[in-house]
């Protein structure tokens, strides 16, 4: 296989991994949920709210809220 063809293989296979690893909160308890609204608004959602997260969409878990609002999420209004 050409180099460049086995580089590119090389960077699916990351991405496909980072992106199933992603799916799943990490092992530390990390239960603050970042979504991405249909207006394109950060919003993070204490544990027991019931969002989903698509990491497809840039959606991602915080470990405290402190975090989620250093990286410029704001807290849902409806919690």
């Amino acid at each position: 296989m050409p180099f460049a063809a086995s580089a590119r293989l090389s960077v699916l296979l990351m991405l496909v991994a980072a992106s199933a690893a992603a799916q799943v909160p990490p092992a530390k308890p990390c239960t603050i949920k970042g979504n991405i609204s249909s207006k394109g608004e950060r919003i993070y959602h204490p544990p027991g709210s019931a969002t989903v997260i698509d990491t497809n969409r840039g959606e991602r878990w915080f470990c405290t809220e402190a975090e989620a609002v250093a990286a410029g999420w704001r807290r849902t209004k409806v919690c």
